[in-house]
């Protein structure tokens, strides 16, 4: 990682302890562990995407996770935050400011999000179970059929997985998690809806 990268972390983990007093912008008990809990989990997820990757979503950004800190990483790409609460969407617009990375955030509801951008990527971490997540991404399914969606899971990935196999037909590559040994990234690929 450069110099320049690793400064932009630094800045955007200062802010996260300055603001979660005022916003519960991440669990309390995780403030300390951050960087290995927040940040490196994120930043894992960097080498996933797929090579031609121009634009991606992020759902439920809450505090920039994994979004903003790929952003910061790839200034290549062209992200947008989606996040429905206006007090987290003023923090990611102040990281984002406040390390120079371009992103757009969305303050609405995902259901209410439209865009004229059609994704290469969206991704979503601890924000719903997976049948949700690909209802939430079907319209952008339908408009991209290379579509990679890429879901950080925890212990239910298998559970979840099963009842979304009812309703979807799709590939699935696993990646275990390099910060937390219950956990797993999922990618999803070739999509349709049975």
């Amino acid at each position: 990682m450069s110099d320049v990268i690793q400064e932009k972390l630094n800045t955007y983990q200062a802010l996260l302890h300055k603001w979660q007093p005022k916003i519960n912008l991440i669990s309390n008990n995780t403030l300390e562990t951050s960087w290995d809990r927040h940040f490196k989990d994120s930043m894992q997820v960097e080498k996933l995407l797929p090579i031609d990757t121009k634009a991606v979503f992020d759902l439920g950004s809450g505090g920039g996770f994994p979004g903003l800190v790929l952003a910061i990483m790839r200034p290549d790409i062209k992200f947008t935050l989606v996040e429905s609460d206006q007090k987290k969407c003023s923090f990611l617009k102040t990281v984002s400011r406040e390390t120079q990375t371009p992103v757009t955030v969305q303050n609405l509801r995902i259901e209410a999000f439209d865009s004229d951008i059609v994704p290469d990527v969206v991704m979503a971490r601890a924000l719903a179970s997976l049948p949700k997540l690909f209802d939430y991404t079907h319209k952008w399914i339908e408009h991209n059929k290379d579509i990679t969606l890429i879901f950080p899971k925890g212990e239910k990935a298998d559970e979840e997985l099963s009842l979304l196999s009812q309703n979807w037909q799709y590939e699935c590559r696993t990646h275990v998690s390099e910060t937390d040994a219950n956990a797993k990234i999922l990618i999803f690929s070739n999509i349709c809806r049975l």
